[in-house]
């Protein structure tokens, strides 16, 4: 009886946010810093609009810096008692983004609906100032944790609230573009609506996805069947059962298995190629794979233990 592992080092083998660490931190500043501006400027001129925007990019603030501090977190070393280290607080604090993200877009949708009852008065052209301002520091942000989130789902559940703010700026925009030129004071209600609309079924398909990787699903772009027929298929597999395939955080997936050599089989030959075929077919980095000879593995089967 054996196991092989399989698993790249310390070094190589990070959370999938750590290395935009930097992008980040740069975000995390300017959104805190505009934020300030938009309380101190909604305050001053008596913008409900203004002030309630900078509620919804406090939010944001409050989702950067636990993006931050889990990828922070994250990067310590494992214990004897955390043999993964702390990978897992970064799906945490994504889940908590996301329910974040989903009161957030309630607090819209009701707020926006409050204001189509008794639409406040708000001051044109100073709502369009902050409000492009807004836009730029937004744009920033989102350019810098796009690049991040395809590799971490917590830097994607920080990106999809920096977007609902972009959103929610030309918004403000064009509700403040309204209001200078015809008045009307029902735009900003109804583009309150729409931004609410528009964050919810994105928030829903980042809480899918933390949600797979908590309950250690396979991830969705492998599919357990096919992995079990491909190793079947290697030279000197007799056969294979107990297959797990999880992720462990963003971009480190993991498996185990059991596989019964063939007759007249190599022991390191055939683990050889198991642990390759996971690693280059299916980018799994970390394996750990039993091997038994039929006649051992019939006898565990058998066993009443």
């Amino acid at each position: 009886m054996g196991e092989g592992h399989s698993h790249a080092s310390a070094a190589t083998v990070a959370s999938g946010g750590g290395k935009h660490i930097r992008a980040l931190i740069i975000a995390f500043s300017i959104t805190a810093s505009y934020m300030l501006v938009e309380f101190i400027v909604g305050f001053a001129i008596s913008s409900l609009a203004l002030i309630s925007d900078a509620a919804h990019m406090a939010t944001d603030v409050i989702g950067l810096s636990m993006a931050l501090a889990a990828i922070l977190i994250a990067r310590r070393r494992t214990t004897t008692q955390r043999t993964y280290g702390m990978y897992r607080i970064e799906i945490l604090a994504a889940l908590a983004n996301c329910l974040l993200l989903f009161g957030v877009a309630v607090y819209v949708i009701y707020e926006a609906v409050q204001r189509f009852n008794e639409p406040p008065e708000i001051p044109g052209v100073p709502l369009l100032v902050v409000a492009v301002i807004g836009l730029i520091v937004n744009l920033t942000s989102f350019r810098l944790l796009s690049a991040g989130a395809k590799d971490s789902v917590n830097l994607k559940g920080a990106s999809l609230e920096v977007l609902g703010d972009l959103l929610g700026s030309i918004g403000v925009i064009a509700a403040a573009i309204i209001l200078i030129t015809t008045g009307w004071p029902y735009a900003d209600p109804i583009i309150g609506v729409g931004i609410g609309l528009f964050i919810l079924p994105r928030t829903f398909i980042l809480l899918r996805q933390t949600l797979r990787i908590l309950i250690e699903a396979a991830p969705p772009n492998i599919s357990v069947d096919e992995v079990l027929e491909r190793l079947r298929g290697i030279d000197g597999v007799e056969e294979v059962h107990d297959l797990h395939i999880w992720t462990i955080t963003s971009g480190i997936d993991s498996a185990s298995g059991h596989v019964v050599l063939a007759p007249g089989a190599d022991y390191d030959t055939v683990l050889t190629r198991v642990l390759a075929t996971l690693r280059e077919e299916y980018h799994i980095d970390h394996a750990t794979i039993q091997c038994d000879p039929k006649s051992l593995d019939e006898e565990h089967l058998n066993s009443p233990i």
